[in-house]
């Protein structure tokens, strides 16, 4: 009785004592992000105060030498590459969640998702070695390999979180449809997925935010030169890969040029959080 009334005075101050430390840790998580934004800011500031915005989207090239600074084909590179890869790998990572949550005997489920799970959990390196090895002697460096690896980076992503989405649908939907007598096709395409949607859309913006930050494996299969992509087989280069192969030797503007670079991808995929947000409230 004595332990009983103890545990009874106790709760309210260890409920008092999580709260108070998952406020402290929600604010040190925001305080980083913020203070990274504003490290970003600060290292732009002095190209963007010495050469203006303009020159990084109108000089002719990207020649820092010559103190050209055109960020565009670097840009839509990026771009192109985030898009293609998250598309490329929508489809079978939606397969995959489906296939886990209602065809995939329950022995075979775990161990299927073990190897989801592992495929997510490998270095970009290897993936980049595997497309150097394996993917460029068909495709050459180029904008389709940089798509075909990031892909695969990204497909574990939409895959483990489309089939949690498809695993929180409430049960008692789908045996509403399974007593209609509709197929499991009918249930899964008219009913799981929709209901899960916000789910599996969130799966594909954050698919899609690692691409776009990816660095080592699309900087060693795309061949790094610096033009507008005229067709999947051209070399190209993506603003990740250009800070990483630059930074080591860039100084003074072209230093302060490629912390420019660095806020653009953070404010990407700020755009894309912000998107899913808006998009979760209209529905």
């Amino acid at each position: 009785m004595i332990l009983s009334n103890h545990n009874t005075l106790s709760r309210p101050l260890t409920d008092r004592l999580l709260f108070l430390v998952l406020k402290v840790s929600a604010v040190i998580t925001a305080s980083v992000v913020l203070l990274i934004l504003l490290f970003l800011v600060s290292e732009s500031l002095p190209a963007l105060n010495k050469i203006g915005f303009s020159p990084l989207l109108t000089d002719s090239s990207w020649q820092p030498s010559s103190g050209l600074y055109n960020m565009v084909p670097m840009i839509v590179a990026s771009v192109m590459i985030c898009i293609g890869a998250t598309a490329l790998a929508f489809i079978p990572g939606l397969a995959s969640a489906i296939f886990t949550v209602f065809y995939a005997p329950v022995k075979i489920a775990p161990f299927f998702n073990r190897i989801i799970e592992l495929l997510a959990g490998i270095p970009s390196v290897v993936f980049g070695f595997w497309g150097l090895v394996v993917l460029v002697p068909y495709v050459k460096h180029s904008l389709l390999a940089g798509i075909i690896i990031l892909a695969l980076m990204v497909l574990p992503t939409i895959a483990i979180i489309s089939a949690r989405a498809l695993s929180s649908v409430q049960k008692k939907y789908i045996d509403g449809a399974d007593a209609l007598g509709m197929s499991k096709w009918g249930v899964i395409t008219k009913i799981a997925v929709p209901l899960a949607g916000k789910g599996i859309f969130s799966g594909v913006i954050l698919a899609a935010a690692r691409a776009i930050g990816e660095t080592i494996a699309v900087l060693m299969v795309t061949g790094n030169i610096v033009q507008l992509p005229t067709g999947l087989t051209e070399p190209v280069r993506v603003l990740t890969a250009n800070i990483a192969l630059e930074m080591a030797y860039a100084a003074d503007t072209h230093h302060s040029v490629l912390f420019v670079s660095g806020l653009f991808l953070m404010l990407a995929v700020t755009v894309l959080v912000l998107v899913t947000e808006n998009l979760k409230r209209l529905n």
